[in-house]
């Protein structure tokens, strides 16, 4: 890393988190805590040129071209910096044709298009990417309940992906293999960890301070001219391969396509190829019912398509949980109390809070595999399995 990234990456680990938890602090004290225009603004003003002078140096010193990881870790922290000026009201999609931050944006872009990726932060430069210092990983500020989304997010996404690997792992050895048992099995305990992560953060979460002062910080923003939707915590392959595997949702399906297009830039490269490559696989389900004719009565296909069943429904479980505890207690609940000027920039994504909500529900039932005419569902044919296979349904 050149002496330039150290030093911005310094900065993001200290006088960046200072300067954020103060004016989250002076936020968390009004009356309307979304409103935070005219507040703390010579604090803003430090933040915004402290930033500046790091991000000028690093623009003029060019791609120092020292490896993928520490090119990426650098375009983490310009991320981090230019959506705590969102955050900050210092920058404002609604209001502005292109970004006033014409040095930062040209770097952005200059990495991103460099490594195939966003020109923002994403998850994982919060996430699985976060390299710790002395035991404290990156983030915007020094609240507890921060760090908690942060490190049980993190915690979450990694179970994923332990179950995205389990199910991969079934590819070549085949749905009839004896050990796809024991794979199906490794998923499903994976994802049981999702759902005893996702019950911390609904336990242990403040929604005030979720809703006030972390949720913020994952707004759109615009790099140069085009606006970038906020970080997601599913910009990751993991869940969207245990999605396809599983037969619950289908790359051919216009709705779920377009939602792997938008979200495959804000994935890591590995992550992008991985997806890529799951994209040609067959699905375990439609694999189970063309066996079914001659094999529903052996021994392993009862055995390994109730274990398949099993994955299935940890996996509605999981995506009902988020949606109807965690969407429902920490964005639907607390912006009831939203006063009406703040409600067209509420979501991270950019559509308005109805609209969101209907295209999450969509998403959750295709998961659940919910008995539903209108999206695709795979509800037909998971009870036909269940019944083949002499399941519960």
């Amino acid at each position: 890393m050149s002496r330039n990234a150290e030093a911005f990456d310094r900065w993001i680990r200290t006088s960046f988190v200072e300067l954020n938890t103060a004016l989250e602090e002076l936020y968390f004290a009004r009356a309307d805590r979304a409103d935070v225009e005219g507040v703390g603004d010579g604090l803003k003003k430090q933040l915004l040129e402290e930033g500046r002078s790091f991000v000028r140096a690093l623009k003029d010193e060019g791609n120092t071209d020292e490896g993928f990881d520490r090119a990426f870790d650098m375009l983490g922290d310009l991320g981090l910096y230019m959506a705590a000026l969102r955050r900050h009201e210092l920058t404002n999609p609604a209001r502005e044709e292109r970004s006033p931050h014409e040095e930062a944006s040209a770097l952005g872009l200059h990495v991103a298009a460099s490594l195939g990726v966003a020109p923002r932060f994403a998850t994982s430069h919060l996430a699985t990417h976060n390299m710790a210092v002395n035991g404290r990983q990156k983030s915007f500020t020094s609240l507890k309940d921060e760090f908690l989304f942060i490190d049980y997010n993190t915690r979450g996404i990694l179970a994923y992906k332990r179950a995205a690997d389990a199910l991969m792992r079934i590819c070549p050895l085949g749905v009839s293999h004896p050990v796809a048992e024991t794979l199906f099995a490794d998923a499903k305990a994976a994802l049981e960890d999702v759902a005893k992560f996702n019950a911390v953060l609904f336990t242990q979460l403040d929604a005030a301070r979720f809703f006030y002062s972390v949720r913020p910080y994952y707004k759109t923003y615009r790099v140069g001219r085009n606006e970038y939707r906020g970080a997601n915590a599913g910009d990751f392959s993991g869940i969207n391969e245990i999605d396809l595997l599983l037969g619950l949702c289908r790359a051919n399906d216009p709705y779920y396509a377009q939602l792997l297009v938008e979200k495959m830039l804000f994935m890591r490269p590995e992550d992008q190829q991985s997806l890529r490559d799951c994209m040609r696989r067959r699905n375990f389900l439609d694999l189970f019912l063309e066996a079914a004719p001659g094999e529903a009565k052996s021994d392993w296909f009862r055995r390994n398509a109730r274990a398949f069943l099993d994955v299935v429904a940890a996996h509605g479980r999981t995506a009902a949980q988020h949606h109807n505890a965690l969407v429902a207690r920490f964005i639907v609940g607390p912006s009831g109390a939203l006063d009406e000027k703040h409600m067209a920039q509420l979501t991270a994504s950019g559509p308005p809070l109805p609209v969101l909500l209907a295209s999450l529900e969509r998403l959750r039932d295709l998961r659940l595999g919910a008995d539903r005419q209108d999206i695709g569902s795979a509800h037909a044919a998971l009870a036909r399995l269940a019944q083949l296979a002499g399941a519960a349904p």
